[in-house]
């Protein structure tokens, strides 16, 4: 019951942070800013986003593997 819980809330943060990660513009273009240019690392917030998504997505994976074996 908890692992599926932890799924639930797991998979909401994940649409939110997915959705947070606009490639056009980076984050700026999700609040009106940017488009001039072509090419820019990710910076700052962007950059938590990212590697908190790729956590994020190992994790879900594994509870959802461990709740298949269990």
């Amino acid at each position: 019951m908890i692992i599926s819980i932890a799924q639930i809330i797991i998979s909401i943060v994940l649409i939110v942070l997915i959705l947070l990660q606009e490639r056009s513009g980076g984050l700026s273009g999700v609040f009106g800013g940017g488009g001039a240019e072509f090419y820019a690392r990710r910076r700052g917030l962007e950059r938590l986003i990212f590697y908190a998504t790729i956590v994020l997505i190992v994790v879900f994976a594994g509870l959802s593997l461990w709740s298949l074996f269990k």
